[in-house]
């Protein structure tokens, strides 16, 4: 069987190509980070020539591509791609990028990085960085099941069968489900990060089943019972990509710039690319071509068919650009040119295998690296190896070792900088999680410091211009689903040095969204919702126009403080019918925009739709808090009421409403405390006067909008959960800190109009004179922050993230700082729920730096007052 040659090289993207599918002898898919998924068709042949259209257009770069095979349904099968924006968009080929997609899977945290279906087309298997991986049933578009379990990103999906799901994970471990989401079985033996995943033919002389590839440049061969079979050796560094071809031969590219094909457990051949990282590699199932996507922002088409190969001078030009090919000497490790052979070597000296490297020294005194070619039985040139210096022209000195940059980073007050090396030749997000893993800083600061590596070297390696810096609250403050591609990118920087954050004095927002998404979700939903027949759930064209105009200011919305215009009241309205009334599974868009508005205006907080109907009965009837079946709902419904404390009447109805969402211990309670209570027993303690604690078998279930959140498993809600609770706190300490004499008429709501329609007459003018409500007496302060020490108590013994174990410290520090006579808020803290040891147990859980910081200032206040 004769070499793969160069069919086609397809130029059209303008990044790095992170995917690409091979569905058909005809089509070819490719995805990158330009943000876009290309399909490219056979237009003629021979040579094969491609034309391509732009299946898709997202607003940040696009990681994985797969493809459904055509159905009764589909004719033309389905195109699946997933990327930053976390949302996986399902599309049929023909369609154009502004036409509404077939569905958007919504329910990753977290960059998409992976994707597969199974080879019956029944599921999508999607993996992440938020740690899961999720399987979707083709047709039905809702997440079937989330499998768990893993201790870092989800690099690698395999649907190997119907029945069998395979992931490849950050922790080195690949583990294998059925399509319940039950863990069959957990294998260890990877010694790094796997990168990729595939499923070996049948027949294969190993007996392997499926293939794994990781860091350490190794591609292992197992059995679905987990045993190793066979290593296949070659790679010099990570390997991106895995496929397996119709003769039984297994491809693989990587970050040393090749593409190889290997039979048996044996490199064949090494098709070298100019281009520093080869992403990815897929196969035809007819043909036996091979496609790959590298960083040069190139997709090529390799054939071993005679039929199918390019012009004699398109593969001049490909092996000229890879002759010329600059090598980062990093990539090649350390080379002496003293003890280099010189040309002479190349015409006298045979290779001892496919793919061996050797190092000449040129005349001129450059050194040129050369690959030996067993079909052809020479050495071929692929590139001169270059001293990629920084901007200063020299390399720079650390641990032993020359960069071309080496940034000082201040992290800590009063400690020293930290420093931060990097290569132009390198990915930004490898040296980022380098950085990030050999000082133990929280993985949040990822996209920080790869920006700030991109922004500081010029681009000079992988750009990176849909990223915005997250905040100090880490991922959470990004839209989830979608990152916000109206904002503006914030100037790189790297976290400074840590003060103490307790308390916390600022309302957290959650205001970051992709409104394009969203409002193309609305009008498909509502598309078919009317060819269902709902007419009356359906919106008409002036209400289509009604959330376009909410949709464009929310875009550049006005100050808070300002008047909301009844067309804008009459919006809300709308919204609020929708995220109410439409079928559950179509109201997540509808609640996203809620939550927008809550933050951009006080229309939400103003709103009514009866006398005694706020928005936070309207969402409480909705039943949005009792369906488990979708925690995405409640999630936005409390981010709702999180962003209510960014408007002064906001804050006033979150005031008003607090029974409601957390229930409250009176004053005159009389408590015996006992050790043995749980944390249970001692929320109903606290919020139930008379109550025995004798009597442990007669417990009063505690019962209120939130009280299922805190032992909710989903990271997305507990994250919206105690954001909440931070603004609760916030609020009660800062009322507490103020005037204590406020007067009864300030916690009461302003009066509501007689109906939804007078409320739309009547608020523009009410909220002229309106004050902010949301001071309460240091008597019902204390009260009220007894009431949400139960909670966080809760969220801190079970979550296993620590952006919510996060949260929730510094929601029970800034309780701890309450101004309330003989410190009883503490007392409870401490005697009760125990929370020094508590802070103990967390820091054994979690070594992030913020949140050691954090307990320290939580058992200094549980401390105060006791010397």
């Amino acid at each position: 069987m004769g070499d793969f040659k160069l069919s086609a090289s397809l130029e059209g993207h303008t990044d790095d190509v992170r995917g690409v599918s091979f569905p058909s002898p005809t089509v070819l898919l490719s995805a990158s980070r330009d943000a876009t998924v290309r399909v490219w068709k056979l237009v003629s042949s021979p040579p094969p020539t491609f034309d391509d259209t732009i299946s898709s257009h997202g607003q940040s770069f696009i990681n994985a591509v797969a493809f459904v095979a055509p159905t009764t349904d589909y004719p033309d099968g389905l195109i699946v791609s997933g990327g930053k924006d976390t949302i996986i968009e399902v599309r049929q080929p023909h369609k154009k990028p502004e036409d509404a997609a077939e569905a958007l899977l919504l329910g990753h945290s977290h960059n998409v990085c992976s994707l597969d279906v199974d080879p019956t087309g029944q599921w999508i298997v999607s993996g992440g960085w938020d740690g899961q991986a999720r399987l979707w049933k083709t047709g039905k578009w809702e997440t079937e099941a989330v499998l768990e379990g893993h201790g870092g990103s989800v690099w690698a999906v395999l649907a190997w069968d119907e029945k069998t799901i395979i992931t490849g994970c950050a922790d080195q471990f690949i583990r294998i489900f059925d399509v319940t989401g039950r863990l069959l079985q957990t294998i260890e033996g990877n010694k790094d990060v796997i990168r990729a995943l595939c499923r070996v033919p049948a027949g294969h002389p190993s007996g392997a089943q499926f293939a794994s590839a990781s860091n350490d440049g190794i591609i292992r061969l197992w059995t679905l019972q987990g045993r190793q079979v066979g290593e296949l050796h070659g790679h010099d560094s990570f390997i991106y990509a895995l496929g397996s071809l119709p003769s039984g031969e297994l491809i693989s590219s990587g970050e040393d710039r090749t593409l190889r094909i290997w039979k048996g457990t044996e490199c064949i051949q090494t098709i070298t690319h100019p281009a520093i990282s080869v992403w990815s590699v897929a196969s035809c199932a007819e043909t036996g071509d091979i496609v790959s996507g590298a960083s040069d922002r190139i997709v090529r088409v390799f054939s071993r068919s005679n039929d199918r190969i390019a012009k004699e001078e398109v593969i001049r030009a490909f092996d000229d650009s890879v002759k010329s090919s600059a090598i980062p000497q990093q990539q090649i490790g350390d080379v002496n040119k003293d003890k280099l052979p010189g040309p002479e070597f190349l015409q006298t000296k045979s290779g001892t295998k496919e793919g061996q490297v050797a190092m000449i020294r040129e005349s001129n005194g450059n050194v040129t690296a050369h690959t030996w070619s067993v079909s052809k039985q020479q050495w071929d040139n692929v590139g001169t190896v270059v001293d990629a210096a920084g901007s200063s022209g020299r390399k720079k000195g650390y641990l032993g070792t020359d960069y071309d940059y080496v940034f000082d980073v201040d992290v800590e007050e009063g400690k020293p900088p930290l420093k931060l090396p990097y290569n132009l030749s390198e990915n930004p997000y490898e040296a980022a999680t380098r950085f990030i893993t050999d000082n133990e800083l929280p993985m949040t600061y990822l996209d920080q410091v790869a920006d700030f590596i991109t922004s500081n070297t010029q681009g000079a390696s992988i750009s990176q211009t849909q990223s915005s810096g997250p905040d100090a609250w880490g991922t959470e403050s990004r839209y989830r689903p979608g990152d916000d591609s109206n904002a503006a990118t914030a100037s790189p920087s790297l976290p400074t040095a840590r003060p103490k954050v307790l308390p916390q004095t600022s309302y957290l927002p959650i205001k970051t969204a992709n409104l394009k998404t969203i409002h193309k979700k609305i009008q498909e939903l509502n598309q078919q919702l009317i060819k269902s027949g709902d007419k009356e759930l359906s919106l008409n064209p002036t209400d289509l126009s009604s959330v376009e105009n909410l949709t464009t200011f929310l875009e550049q919305p006005a100050d808070v403080a300002s008047k909301p215009s009844v067309a804008l009241l009459r919006g809300v309205e709308l919204i609020v019918r929708l995220a109410t009334t439409w079928p559950p599974a179509d109201r997540l868009p509808a609640l996203d925009l809620l939550r927008l508005l809550a933050a951009a205006s006080p229309a939400i907080a103003l709103y009514r739709s009866t006398p005694d109907t706020s928005i936070v009965d309207a969402l409480e009837q909705s039943g949005v808090f009792n369906d488990p079946d979708r925690p995405n709902n409640a999630m936005l419904a409390v981010r709702t009421f999180a962003n209510l404390f960014e408007t002064a009447e906001g804050r006033s109805l979150a005031a008003t409403n607090f029974e409601k969402v957390f229930f409250t211990p009176s004053s005159n309670s009389s408590i015996s405390y006992q050790p043995s209570h749980t944390s249970t027993d001692i929320h109903a303690l606290l919020l139930h006067d008379g109550y025995n604690p004798a009597n442990n078998t007669n417990l009063i279930q505690i019962q209120s909008l939130t009280s299922s959140l805190a032992k909710s498993t989903n990271r997305n809600l507990l994250t919206s959960y105690t954001t909440l609770l931070i603004n609760y706190s916030v609020q009660l300490t800062l009322s507490s800190s103020s005037s204590s004499s406020t007067s009864e008429s300030a916690s009461k709501p302003p009066p509501p109009p007689s109906s939804a329609a007078t409320a739309t007459a009547t608020a523009a003018t009410e909220i002229e004179t309106v004050t902010e409500k949301n001071e309460v007496t240091d008597e019902a302060a204390q009260d009220r922050a007894l009431s949400l020490l139960a909670p966080l108590t809760s969220v801190l013994e079970t979550a296993g993230d620590s952006e919510v174990i996060y949260r929730a410290l510094v929601a029970t520090g800034t309780l701890l700082t309450l101004n309330d006579d003989g410190d009883e808020v503490r007392n409870v803290a401490r005697d009760v729920y125990s929370a020094a040891a508590l802070c103990s147990g967390v820091e054994a859980r979690f070594k992030e730096p913020r949140v050691k910081g954090v307990c320290a200032e939580v058992k200094a206040l549980l401390g105060k007052g006791l010397d």
